[in-house]
């Protein structure tokens, strides 16, 4: 989520520490080994939230309860976000609010209601409304109608505010939601495993080293980077002080550089430098390509490291492109005007080297 909230009031803050940019938040991860990279860092982060969601939620009242805590607008305490929405009172369709009256909550059209943004019915077994279908970090309030027109449908690429999309088959959450999206769904599989697999939910390639995580997630959390918002839910949630926290956090949140670690794709936002970047040596944990497969002809590398040399190399062998001393905007670079085929990118950083495939159809 882009936008920058301020702080919540003191009043709905009791117990929340700000989220920590350079280290990860203490007490929580004390003792965590963070050298883990791919399934051996997603099974860990797994057993993390798992033993440390303590108290489960009621979805009545108790999920209720705790969206109208963490879910205040911070600019109006008196109303909530909701999510999918991105204005107010501006558009005649009310259904298009961003906020409304926190004790607005019902199933009657004009109020709002608990979004799962894990669809309950695309679960295996459905979600329920216990257990995956109560966990408060992946519920959101939720215009009653938008939420009806949301439905199942499942998450696909767009632009722009909320909609439909393919054809009103799937369903684009917008551009300021749609890694809050990414994060809670990587969660959710974290937490739940078979039983929240993205790829139930959205719409893309799987990752060449998992095929139950999708490649649009992977995008969504780099193009959208955590909001103070976000970081006062999760917060909020992991302390037990509070009266509607389960105890656990959304590690995605605390730093979405992890999926990076984990699943590799397009490098997302690293929160914890010091932890994970050192730009003395080549962390091949911090380069990607994306998308990949492409059926554009081009693809984007995405590094914080400093490359030598990009050399693109045939299946048989045959180089067919290098590029010295490559020029980098934002981090990202787009190498275009590739042919058809099966390719090797080898990338170079002083003494160390790293080699990715790439399908180019």
């Amino acid at each position: 989520m882009k936008t920058t909230f301020l702080s919540l009031l003191a009043s709905c803050a009791i117990g929340m520490a700000s989220a920590q940019n350079g280290a990860p938040a203490s007490p929580y991860y004390n003792g965590f080994n963070w050298t883990l990279t791919g399934s051996a860092l997603q099974d860990a982060l797994a057993n993390k939230i798992i033993d440390t969601h303590t108290v489960e939620l009621s979805y009545t009242p108790g999920v209720w309860n705790a969206i109208k805590a963490v879910d205040l607008d911070p600019t109006n305490t008196s109303n909530v976000l909701l999510v999918y929405g991105w204005e107010s009172g501006q558009d005649a369709d009310a259904t298009n609010d961003r906020t409304r009256d926190r004790n607005s909550n019902s199933g009657n059209n004009g109020d709002w209601n608990r979004e799962h943004i894990y669809a309950q019915s695309l679960g295996n077994p459905d979600l329920g409304q216990m257990g995956p279908g109560a966990d408060a970090h992946m519920l959101r309030a939720c215009d009653v109608q938008r939420n009806a027109s949301r439905g199942n449908r499942l998450y696909a690429n767009g632009s722009g505010t909320a909609s439909y999309t393919i054809g009103t088959t799937s369903w684009y959450p917008g551009d300021e939601w749609k890694g809050d999206v990414a994060r809670i769904l990587m969660y959710m599989y974290l937490h739940y495993g078979a039983q929240c697999l993205p790829s139930m939910v959205a719409v893309g390639n799987p990752v060449a080293s998992d095929t139950n995580m999708i490649d649009l997630l992977l995008q969504w959390n780099a193009e959208d980077p955590v909001s103070q918002y976000e970081d006062n839910r999760n917060t909020y949630m992991s302390n037990l002080f509070n009266n509607f926290a389960q105890g656990n956090r959304n590690p995605f949140i605390d730093n979405p550089y992890l999926a990076t670690r984990i699943w590799g794709g397009p490098v997302a936002q690293n929160r914890w430098p010091t932890i994970f970047l050192n730009q003395d040596t080549f962390d091949t944990t911090d380069v990607g390509i994306f998308p990949n497969p492409s059926n554009t002809h081009s693809v984007y590398v995405q590094t914080h490291t400093t490359l030598d040399r990009i050399v693109v190399y045939t299946i048989n062998g045959q180089e067919i492109m290098q590029l010295e001393q490559p020029t980098f905007s934002n981090n990202t670079l787009e190498i275009k005007d590739i042919p058809s085929g099966f390719y090797f990118f080898k990338m170079e950083s002083g003494k160390e080297s790293i080699t990715q495939k790439v399908i180019i159809q």
